[in-house]
């Protein structure tokens, strides 16, 4: 088991070790709550767990745009919060 103890920034950022990194092999995580108990989970494959939120895509965009409007939608849907 490995566990690190980090600072949370003002921003509410923390940087993950990459010792912790290097054995998630992502760059997308993410989050659960229970209780007073939060665990962070690697996400495998970021497209197909956005395939569910591209039905507002249109063919005129650009791949990062897709993505981002996919990823937007997710996070938002999941966060509960409205676009910034």
């Amino acid at each position: 088991m490995t566990t690190a103890a980090v600072k949370i920034t003002s921003k509410g950022q923390v940087t993950i070790p990459k010792e912790i990194r290097d054995k998630l092999k992502t760059n997308t995580v993410y989050f659960e709550v229970e209780d007073d108990t939060v665990t962070v989970k690697p996400v495998r494959d970021a497209a197909g767990s956005l395939r569910e939120y591209a039905k507002n895509l249109r063919p005129d965009m650009t791949m990062k745009q897709m993505k981002d409007k996919a990823w937007g939608e997710a996070v938002r849907e999941k966060t509960g919060k409205k676009s910034s």
